[in-house]
């Protein structure tokens, strides 16, 4: 298991999410769906790295989730601090696929892992749109391992 600095070796550009109190369920630990959301930040936060808002923007061509899937490992609660790591696999034409690994600060443990397919998607034509060289450079280097 690794240790915080382990993880930050790993993941260098890890996005940091504090538990909030309303995170929590009935349970009193954090809610199965928060976890999505984490995952977006994430996502959009790596999205941002790679560029990708720019030519969304400038082409109208941007990413849209296929699938999103989690799996729970150990339950969360507040307060704590977390450290989402991206990597991507699966790199094809239109698509690759994201993973999330979620680190517990309090736990000092990965507590989560998930993954999402991302589509490039034209939203002119409403069809799907090949990567960028810019955006497969990017995805490329941070290539899960």
């Amino acid at each position: 298991m690794p240790d915080k600095q382990q993880f930050l070796e790993r993941f260098p550009h890890a996005c940091e999410i504090k538990v909030a109190w309303g995170d929590m369920d009935a349970l009193q630990h954090v809610n199965n769906s928060m976890y999505f959301k984490y995952f977006e930040i994430a996502r959009i936060d790596f999205f941002a790295q790679a560029g990708l808002f720019d030519r969304l923007e400038a082409e109208k061509i941007g990413p849209v989730l296929a699938d999103n899937y989690c799996k729970y490992k150990r339950p969360v609660t507040f307060p704590d601090t977390l450290l989402i790591g991206v990597s991507v696999s699966e790199i094809a034409e239109a698509g690759f696929m994201t993973h999330y690994t979620v680190f517990s600060c309090a736990q000092q443990a990965i507590v989560t892992e998930g993954q999402a397919r991302v589509v490039m998607f034209d939203f002119k034509t409403s069809q799907k749109a090949p990567l960028s060289d810019t955006l497969r450079t990017f995805l490329h280097a941070n290539e899960k391992g």
